[in-house]
């Protein structure tokens, strides 16, 4: 049975901290602003005086180690998570990163730092720590998969305008946006707006931290959340959702309408060169493939330009272009990203500097990991527009 009205045992909290009881099991939900001073001493003060067998965190492996590991940068390989096509994951996160420090920045706060108090704690009374928030790379990826293409263009311009967003923020419109009527309201916005979203960022993840939460080991658990999750895992705290867990830790495959769609357009593309030349001869199917190598790779390699990339990196924009505009295995902006990091590797100090130069438009290119991801927007952008215009123009010779 569930409720919330018991004390823990008897402590005097702030509205902020609400509790539950599952069967002979005490549950402390703790509900934070990531950037919140006041919330790294709640969480302090709450530890402390309850003594819990088991402290959880709103925290997966990844995530935590960045917290508490100073050298995360010198293991991460850049080239591998080109490979791996995970760029657009790894831009979002330093995004994401790079508001959430701005903003705790001008409240002289750490972002997260409310989780390495409570972690720091635990650690120091002795009290085993539980890492109970799904893998931060599954969570974008289920997200950016489940937004459509017109609405990942919104988010991302979203997150962009983001940076250079000068608005101050106080410790009290922090307090302001933890109470719960003005944060039910904020996700019932996002809800309209991206439906999909919300549903992958919030309420997966609701359901994903009661589950683990409920799994940790002990009687008395204090649990350490952002605001934002505490009324959807009340709600559903009761609920059996271990079934829900691998459907909601997996990522979706690709449709196989998309698969169809991505193969369709080389298909026609080389088809409609193939009944050019049988049609008009050899030497205007020879015009036609010029023109779309020229069509592809020139933009693409205009794109690599514009990102001051290396001269290596531009030469193989140019001529990965007009091959990878016929499949949809692999796009030119990874292929020129994967050239540019190794011509041009960022070192240690400007992965550590990304969250700060990501905010500055100078930043985008004085910063090598930085000119990474303009080399894969701008190429991939250029490449784009090649096969529009390429495409166009043999489609357009092949009906006259």
């Amino acid at each position: 049975m569930l409720t919330s009205d018991t004390p823990f045992p008897a402590h005097e909290y702030s509205s902020d901290v609400h509790t539950v009881r599952l069967g002979d099991r005490t549950f402390l939900l703790v509900g934070t602003a990531h950037i919140s001073q006041e919330s790294a001493d709640l969480v302090k003060m709450v530890i402390e005086q309850e003594q819990p067998d088991c402290v959880c965190l709103e925290l997966d492996d990844k995530r935590y180690q960045a917290l508490t590991q100073k050298k995360k940068w010198e293991e991460l390989n850049l080239k591998t998570i080109v490979k791996n096509k995970q760029l657009s994951t790894l831009l979002v996160q330093l995004l994401m990163g790079s508001y959430q420090k701005r903003m705790g920045g001008k409240l002289g706060v750490t972002p997260g730092a409310e989780l390495l108090t409570a972690a720091n704690t635990a650690k120091n009374l002795q009290i085993p720590i539980s890492l109970c928030d799904r893998d931060v790379r599954i969570t974008l990826r289920r997200a950016w998969k489940s937004t459509s293409f017109f609405k990942k263009g919104y988010l991302l311009t979203s997150l962009l305008a983001s940076l250079f967003d000068k608005e101050e923020v106080s410790e009290e419109k922090l307090q302001e946006l933890k109470q719960k009527d003005v944060l039910t309201e904020l996700m019932d916005e996002m809800g309209s707006a991206l439906p999909d979203l919300k549903r992958v960022l919030i309420d997966e993840r609701d359901i994903y931290l009661n589950e683990k939460i409920k799994s940790s080991m002990g009687k008395r658990i204090v649990a350490v959340v952002g605001a934002g999750h505490i009324a959807g895992m009340i709600r559903s705290f009761e609920s059996d959702n271990k079934s829900k867990l691998e459907e909601i830790t997996s990522i979706p495959p690709v449709s196989k309408g998309y698969k169809i769609i991505g193969w369709l357009i080389p298909a026609l593309i080389i088809g409609s060169l193939v009944v050019i030349g049988s049609q008009k001869g050899a030497s205007v199917a020879g015009e036609n493939l010029l023109y779309w190598i020229m069509a592809n790779g020139v933009p693409c390699a205009i794109g690599a330009v514009l990102a001051l990339a290396h001269p290596l990196t531009i030469v193989s924009s140019f001529v990965a272009a007009p091959i990878t505009s016929l499949t949809p295995v692999i796009g030119a902006g990874y292929v020129a990203a994967f050239v540019q990091a190794i011509a041009c590797p960022p070192v240690v100090k400007e992965f550590q500097n990304a969250g700060d130069d990501i905010s500055s438009i100078k930043g985008w290119w004085k910063n090598r990991l930085l000119r990474v991801f303009l080399v894969f927007l701008l190429t991939g952008l250029g490449s784009a527009i090649g096969t529009w215009v390429g495409g166009y123009e043999i489609f357009t010779n092949l009906i006259h």
